[in-house]
């Protein structure tokens, strides 16, 4: 899911876990309640939330990941073994932070060039708010399933919807919300993505019987949330709709619109169905940006500086404001460049410096293998692996760990109960892929709320098919249906 890290999917399946026997559980949670501690006063109790300033959730990590190492130097950790565990989790994120360097250069770029304008102009007389956030889950479903990544289907047609739906009056954490279900159905069953890859692999089934399998779950999900964001539409109460023809007017005076630009995203999404690396389709979507910005927008570009050139490397570089008449077009046409996403970069090193402790010290091993010892049924195993892969997510920040620690630790006890790996890859796909982004510190999370501009809080209630599906693989191993076993074709 991470997009397009194929290096990180090679090294979470050759993942070693770490235990360490000095450690016991309640040690190992030491760090997991402590931060949890610090990170729930800060939103509850401190005003703005910046108990320490912009950076506090990042400092708070840190304090979280100091905490670990404490407690791993009194269970004969080393701290060589730490920085070691930790390099490794940086370094598995270092596409990913190019990647949202990138976007940030790609949303700027697009705003100069009037790629997005042009998504907004077009979109408002298309997309009607009764069916918008319907409309968002159903698109961002296709272009995910066609390129297997989230993170592309968020980084260009979300962005677009964010600025169509906010055109027309409808709330941020509501769009963002159709665009992340939408995304990540997509991505779950796509054969192209890493994670639907990688779940099998770590479970010990084949790629398509885990898509097939995964539908007995997914499909139901997807559909009360398609059922969900109509009902949300068409009782929705938009401020857009009386003035979406003044908006028309304002983005056609102030930027040269044409069809001609919907070239360069086409052509991202063509480069990354092609399977062409992440990093240079969406380098070739910057590169085709500027040159159309020259063509099309030679007016903007001349009124942000006196130097034309001078205003494409701010755009890639820094904040841009193109001001307009209408001050609902002001807000959505600014961009932060690769500034915007220095937040979001930080948070994700901190967060993988907790997560590289934690792992070192063997506290995420014995956590996971306490939630197994619990288990003595089969609606029982299920539920400890959801447990098992939300904690991880919460814990280790990176959903690759989330899939592969419990993937490796449940594998012998889905085996023990006869039950078909299928089993297993599912619940690993509906708890710890689609949960990543409800996390404000997980990779998953931090992008997705960076490239969106909406933050995790804000669109954690509306992401429906996120958090609705860990409850429907519990309920339908609750109720027994179509829980294969290895005997046997079904049951």
């Amino acid at each position: 899911m991470q997009d397009g890290d194929n290096i990180s999917e090679f090294k979470a399946d050759k993942q070693n876990i770490i235990e360490n026997k000095e450690l016991n559980f309640i040690e190992a949670l030491i760090p997991v309640v402590i931060l949890m501690g610090m990170l729930a006063y800060n939103i509850f109790f401190v005003e703005d939330q910046e108990w320490f300033g912009t950076y506090t959730n990042q400092i708070i990590l840190l304090l979280g990941g100091g905490v670990a190492a404490i407690v791993g130097f009194f269970n004969k950790v080393t701290f060589s073994n730490m920085l070691t565990e930790v390099w490794e989790n940086l370094r598995s994120v270092f596409v990913p932070i190019l990647i949202l360097l990138l976007v940030g250069a790609l949303a700027g770029t697009w705003l100069i060039s009037g790629i997005i304008p042009a998504m907004v102009y077009y979109g408002l007389q298309v997309l009607n708010p009764s069916i918008f956030l319907p409309a968002c889950v159903i698109i961002c479903s296709i272009i995910s399933i066609a390129t297997g990544s989230s993170w592309t289907t968020s980084a260009t047609v979300g962005i677009a919807l964010i600025g169509i739906g906010s055109a027309l009056g409808i709330s941020p954490g509501m769009i963002a919300g159709a665009v992340i279900s939408g995304a990540y159905f997509g991505d779950k069953m796509s054969p192209l993505s890493d994670t639907t890859n990688l779940a099998p692999a770590m479970a010990g089934t084949d790629l398509f019987t885990h898509i097939k399998y995964m539908t007995i779950t997914t499909v139901p999900t997807i559909v009360i949330t398609l059922i969900v964001f109509s009902v949300i539409s068409l009782n929705i109460d938009t401020s857009g709709n009386a003035d979406v023809s003044n908006l028309l007017v304002t983005i056609g005076t102030t930027f040269n619109i044409s069809p001609w630009l919907f070239l360069v995203p086409l052509a991202v999404i063509a480069l990354i169905l092609l399977k062409t690396k992440p990093l240079i389709a969406l380098s070739s979507g910057i590169l085709l940006a500027i040159i159309l910005a020259f063509i099309f927008q030679p007016d903007i570009l001349s009124n942000l500086s006196d130097s034309k050139l001078g205003t494409v490397v701010s755009s890639i570089l820094t904040n841009t404001q193109i001001t307009t008449e209408n001050e609902k077009l002001n807000e959505l046409f600014s961009s932060g460049g690769i500034n915007g996403m220095l937040w979001t970069i930080f948070l994700i090193i901190c967060a993988m410096v907790f997560g590289g402790v934690m792992d070192a010290i063997g506290a995420l091993a014995r956590i996971t293998k306490a939630l197994l010892s619990f288990t003595t049924t089969v609606f029982g195993l299920f539920a400890s692996t959801v447990i098992s892969c939300l904690g991880l997510n919460t814990i280790a920040s990176d959903q690759y760990l989330a899939i592969v620690i419990p993937g490796k630790m449940f594998k012998k006890a889905f085996e023990d109960k006869n039950l078909a790996p299928e089993n297993l890859s599912r619940t690993l796909e509906d708890s710890g892929t689609v949960t990543s982004v409800l996390i404000p510190w997980n990779t998953c999370g931090a992008y997705q709320s960076g490239v969106l501009g909406v933050g995790v809080a804000e669109y954690f209630i509306y992401a429906i098919f996120n958090w609705l599906s860990p409850f429907t693989t519990l309920l339908i191993a609750s109720l027994n249906i179509k829980i294969r076993q290895l005997t046997s074709n079904n049951k």
